[in-house]
This record gives C-alpha cells, sequence and structure tokens, in this order.
C-alpha cells in the first residue's frame, strides 16, 4: 500500500503585481484502506480580480465535486459479507478495478466541468472587473496506486520516476499544436513570442473539453503539479527533477523550485505541488 506525501508553494514572481495561481493539496491517509489524495494547480487569466478570483473558485468547486473522497466515514456502517460473495467479489476483481476507474475518471471529467461552470458564471455576473475571467487547471486525484489526472490549458503534470521527468499532461497551447504538427521545435517553445496563447482554458466558454489520464504510482515516484510560470523558467528536465527529489521534504522542495524561478527570471506568477509517493 502507498503512502503520500505532498506540500504546496506559490509566488507572484518578479514581474506581476499579484498572484492569480492557486495551489491545492489535500491527502486523506486512514488506518486502514488506501490513501487519498487531491492535488490541483490553476492558472488564472484576466485582468484586475478576474483572473485571481477565476483561480480561486475553480479550485473550490473542485474541492467540492471531491470532498467525499476525504469524508471519515463511520467504521458501524461496515458491511460483513458472506465468504461466498467475497469469493466472488475477488475473482471479478479487475472487471470491478477498470469499471471503478472509468466511473472515478467521469468524476474526475464531471469536476472540472463544474469548475468551468462556476468561472463562467462567475465573469458573465460580473462583466466589469470579471468579464474576460479565465483559468488554466491541472489536478490529480490519486487513488490508493492510480492518479486520475485532468487538465486544460497549459498547466502540467509530470511523473518523476527513477529521476526522470516524464510530463504527463498535454498542453492546450499555440507553441504545443505548433511542436505537434512539426512547425517548431519542442526548445523554441521557451522563446517563442506567442507561448503564453492557450486555445482552451476554464470559464471563457459554457463548455470545456478536458484531458484525462490514468497514471499507476508506486514508491518512489513523485507528482509535480505547476503552472507554466515555474515550467517555462526551468527548461530543464534534470533541473525539474533534481529539486524536486533531492530536497530534504516535500515543503522543502517546493520552496526550492519557486526560489529557481525566480531566479530564472520569474517573469509569471508561479504555482507548484510536489506528491511523494512512499
Amino acid at each position: 500500500m502507498v503512502m503520500l506525501e505532498a506540500a504546496t508553494g506559490s509566488d507572484v514572481g518578479r514581474e506581476r503585481k499579484e498572484n492569480q495561481d492557486r495551489a491545492w493539496a489535500q491527502v486523506y491517509q486512514p488506518s486502514e484502506g488506501e490513501p487519498a489524495g487531491l492535488f490541483i494547480v490553476c492558472d488564472g487569466i484576466g485582468g484586475h480580480l478576474g483572473g485571481e478570483n477565476a483561480s480561486h473558485w475553480a479550485v473550490e468547486a473542485v474541492k467540492r465535486e471531491m470532498e467525499d473522497f476525504f469524508t471519515q466515514r463511520d467504521p458501524r456502517g461496515t458491511v460483513v459479507l458472506p465468504k461466498e460473495e467475497i469469493e466472488n467479489i475477488t475473482r471479478n476483481i479487475q472487471v470491478t478495478r477498470v469499471s471503478g476507474m472509468r466511473k472515478i475518471e467521469s468524476l474526475v471529467r464531471k469536476a472540472v466541468e463544474r469548475a468551468n461552470q462556476v468561472v463562467f458564471e462567475y465573469a458573465r455576473q460580473k462583466p466589469d472587473t470579471a468579464g474576460d475571467a479565465g483559468t488554466t487547471i491541472t489536478l490529480a486525484l490519486v487513488l490508493g496506486d492510480r492518479a486520475i489526472i485532468g487538465n486544460v490549458g497549459d498547466s502540467r503534470t509530470y511523473l518523476i520516476r527513477n529521476n526522470k521527468l516524464q510530463q504527463i499532461t498535454k498542453d492546450h497551447s499555440l507553441v504545443a499544436s505548433m511542436v505537434a504538427n512539426q512547425q517548431l521545435k519542442p526548445s523554441e517553445i521557451y522563446t517563442h513570442p506567442q507561448r503564453n496563447l492557450i486555445y482552451r482554458s476554464l470559464g471563457l466558454k459554457r463548455e470545456v473539453e478536458a484531458d484525462i489520464f490514468i497514471q499507476t504510482i508506486k514508491p518512489g515516484d513523485y507528482l509535480l503539479l505547476c503552472s507554466d510560470g515555474l515550467w517555462e523558467m526551468l527548461p530543464d528536465d534534470k533541473l525539474l527533477a533534481q529539486l524536486t527529489t533531492k530536497a530534504a521534504s516535500v515543503q522543502e522542495a517546493c520552496r526550492q523550485l519557486v526560489d529557481a524561478a525566480n531566479s530564472a527570471g520569474g517573469e509569471d506568477n508561479i504555482a507548484v505541488v510536489v506528491v511523494k509517493v512512499t
């Protein structure tokens, strides 16, 4: 059985006046049974208070949709099953797990869609201050040894395994689509003049399509969720992995990542979540 440790970090950066990024981490580790974790990074879009409020309300909407996974269950509600039924469940456990993952995948998608509705309605109700409000989102719901990851925009979720960084999510950005179409080299996205142009985010339209990924995790792995204020400043995958895994704690890892992004220029707000699997 895996265990989870997590921490968050966020900073306004060196060139912005207000922080529109949000990071959230929540872990429920029962004395018996599998752990649950919810990890979110949002990068707000929009002038004045639009982006700041959009990222805040997106995080809150997802938290509300996922709260059942973090509610202490009454042990008196335990049901004792007959031996024959237990054996039948055991024989079909793989089918049950696949079905369960599909349901949870649907819940994650629904949570992202709900966050989109909340931000969209907020912008409609406050057109003077938040008419252009929007936000990216990347989130990971971890249940036992599975991470169900949802993504809209260009905030990212990475898996670090054996000190190697792997990007799980795909950016919904102009430069990412240009790389996919072989119109741009991956290394050129960091200097392209339109590198911050994204074509999908929460709140700008009544409906949104989220990418969903399912990743198996194991002890020794790390999940790293971050806004573009981190990964754009630190394009070296080896450095990102090292700063995440070599720190004395997950909280120290977050601090070092934020500090490194600021030392590299701090051109944008920074938000990061580090999750250690043990």
